[in-house]
């Protein structure tokens, strides 16, 4: 029997992924975690070429396979430039903003293997001598990383390593609340990644033979949008991508929810798939919620537009202020867990 257990399970290994920097190319450190993360519950996984992981969960039907999509890649930075104070101008990883991301303290991963710390702030940022601070639009021109080290020309910071190129990851602060929430950066999308583990360790646990065979591919180029648009085994006719349920303004997804999106900025999901996992919500006792995304892609888009013959959906716990410092709840994870479950009719 599937009950809350496993949603404790997902957010304790969620914790545990969101502590691994991996902005978008540069993830071999998450996608190694995963694959043991799927190996040690006895499932066989491997590497792709593109570094992601994918995963066979077993099941009988080879004909009519479903392959579930997350990812693993977050947004972040990278050094465009080091300037000649020795501070440095980043490039975005992904949808990262520089609004969002100013005063977080962020590690430069270098080439060399060594990691240094610093933090983005505006240029020039002190309150008491910035005349302009509040009017000043926050760009990734505007910003700047201060690196924690004794540094005051671009030879000095060059001395430590750094150099063009380098990747900036920026802290997750990640924290779980008494009262059931999660708060990190990147719950986009680890937290999905974590509730596939949930969903596997129930299927090894409780020594279930799935009607379908089923694969989990966690994907590692998702947010600059080709993540999922190779490894799809021979089989496959439906592939659902398990990511983020926004919250906002004119939606009904709530924290607490599951998701289960209808269309968003690539069009509608498959009619057919979005009437299943809605009738598998009701039919779990899943608290779901069906709503349109106007700024959105996911993993099974880019499966779609590499050219495979699939039909395609997306479910995912409720994230409020996505992109941002993110939060979500236990109840999301669990009811996530619910519709996958009620969609494999286990």
């Amino acid at each position: 029997m599937m009950n809350r257990s496993y949603a404790e399970y997902a957010i304790e290994k969620a914790c545990a992924l969101l502590a691994i920097d991996s902005p978008t190319g540069y993830t071999a450190e998450a996608a190694a975690w995963v694959r043991n993360a799927f190996e040690e519950l006895g499932f066989s996984a491997e590497l792709t070429r593109k570094g992601g992981v994918l995963v066979d969960l077993g099941g009988l039907d080879e004909e009519d396979g479903l392959l579930l999509e997350a990812h693993t890649d977050t947004l972040g930075g990278m050094v465009a430039e080091i300037k000649g104070d020795g501070r440095l101008r980043l490039t975005n990883l992904g949808g990262m903003r520089a609004e969002n991301g100013e005063c977080e303290n962020v590690r430069v991963h270098t080439r060399g293997g060594r990691v240094i710390e610093g933090t983005l702030q505006l240029c020039n940022a002190s309150v008491h001598v910035n005349g302009s601070y509040g009017s000043t639009n926050r760009t990734f021109d505007s910003t700047e990383v201060v690196l924690d080290e004794d540094v005051s020309s671009a030879a000095d910071t060059r001395g430590l390593g750094i150099e063009v190129g380098d990747i900036v990851a920026f802290d997750p602060r990640t924290r779980v609340t008494a009262s059931g929430y999660i708060k990190s950066r990147f719950l986009d999308d680890k937290l999905s990644v974590a509730v596939l583990l949930g969903f596997a360790k129930y299927v090894k646990d409780e020594n279930v033979t799935l009607p379908r065979r089923t694969y989990v591919h966690v994907t590692v180029y998702e947010e600059v949008g080709h993540g999922g648009c190779a490894s799809v085994p021979a089989g496959v006719t439906e592939a659902i991508s398990v990511d983020m349920g926004c919250v906002g303004g004119g939606l009904s997804c709530t924290e607490r929810t599951v998701s289960i999106c209808a269309k968003d900025s690539g069009g509608p999901y498959s009619y057919e798939v979005v009437g299943k996992l809605i009738d598998a919500a009701k039919a779990s006792g899943a608290d779901y919620a069906v709503d349109v995304y106007p700024h959105y892609g996911s993993d099974v888009e880019a499966t779609l537009s590499a050219g495979y013959d699939i039909r395609h959906g997306l479910i995912g716990p409720g994230v409020y202020a996505s992109h941002g410092y993110e939060r979500s709840h236990i109840d999301g994870v669990w009811n996530t867990l619910k519709v996958l479950k009620g969609y494999l009719k286990i």
